[in-house]
Order: structure tokens, then sequence, then C-alpha cells
């Protein structure tokens, strides 16, 4: 098979292989060749461990194969509906009943203090009835409660910038089945605080 690039972003090449995807961290010039070197493969490492902890709350792509040296991480290639995509052409009902599992799946994550880091529609997937969660390359674990509502907050963005239309009622629908998380009072109080922050930096 060839590889084709299907996606590339600052940090990395994202790749399609047969029924596999690839994730292959790119190097940076600006870098020490070995300090390079080693921040890649760091890197690598960290955002695989973070899959297969995230892989044991939530649905996403069977990883098959880590591989520092090459600094790349193989996964299943999920044929679905990417979110940011195909949300808005599903009937009302449909699109509030996906976000209630979205919402359900932030909360497992957090619970399990995964923060997403890049928590948007782009990087869900809807196949057979679940939603799949990709790409955690800016993710970290953190029980901080800080981190938990700035993972809602860009989520939050995500769906006005992207799904306008209904996105104060999507948004409801997945802070409900977010209420599942042990830390749910304390994560949505924070929430407030920092979306006053935004709206205070937007004002100034």
């Amino acid at each position: 098979m060839t590889e084709k690039i299907i996606q590339q972003g600052a940090e990395a090449f994202i790749l399609l292989d047969g029924n596999k995807v690839i994730k292959r961290r790119i190097k940076k010039s600006y870098r020490l060749a070995d300090l390079d070197e080693e921040i890649r493969k760091l890197r690598t490492r960290s955002e695989a461990k973070l899959l297969l902890k995230a892989s044991k709350v939530v649905d996403i792509p069977e990883i098959k194969n880590v591989n520092e040296e090459d600094k790349q991480i193989s996964m299943d290639f999920i044929e679905g509906k990417r979110l940011s995509d195909y949300l808005d052409f599903f009937p009302l009902k449909e699109q509030k009943k996906i976000c209630r599992i979205i919402g359900e799946n932030t909360a497992r994550l957090h619970d399990a203090d995964i923060i997403h880091g890049d928590l948007t529609t782009s990087n869900m997937i809807l196949k057979g009835g679940k939603v799949f969660f990709i790409d955690f390359g800016l993710g970290f674990g953190s029980h901080k409660i800080e981190d938990k509502a700035v993972d809602l907050h860009l989520l939050r963005q995500a769906l006005e910038a992207k799904h306008f239309k209904h996105w104060k009622e999507l948004f409801n629908e997945i802070s409900k089945r977010y209420s599942i998380s042990k830390n749910y009072k304390l994560v949505l109080k924070q929430l407030e605080k920092v979306e006053k922050r935004g709206r205070y930096k937007e004002k100034y």
C-alpha cells in the first residue's frame, strides 16, 4: 500500500495506509537535531500512553503500533462521518442525541483525568451510533478543575463557531450528560469563570 497524506498540522503528518492511519511527527529544523529527536520521541510516547488510557473509557481508533524511533503512531482508520462536516445535516433531534454522547464521553475522559486539549467536532467521528474521539496530540493528564473547564470551553466555542444555528441547545445537551461526572458542579462553576475571563479580554 502507498501512504497518502490526508492532513498536515504544525506538529504531524496524518497519513492513510490501507485501513490504517499513521500519525508521524514532523522534524523541526529550528531545533538542534538531538533535541528535536528527543522531543518528538517523548511526545510520541506521551500521546500513545494517553491514547491507551483514553481507550479504556471512550471510543477511539484502536492503536496498532507505536514506533518511537520513527516518531509515529499507527491506528485503525475509522470510516465514519466527521462531525464538523456532518452534524448540521442531521435533524435537530439527532444532533441533540449525538451531543449527549459527546457530553458523556467528555465526562468519562475528565473523570479519568484526561484533558483532550482540542475538543472540537473536527476531532470527533460518528460511526455506528458511536462518537470516536481522535487526535489527542494536545492532550495531557490533569486532575485540575480549571483544565477540565477549559476543555469544555473550547468545545463550547467550537459549537458556536461551526454549528452556530443551534449551538446553545447542543451545548445544553452536552452539559446535561456531562452531569454524570463526579466533578460536574465544580467544573461547570469554573466554566462560568473561564467564560467571564474570555468576555473580559474581548471587551478590553
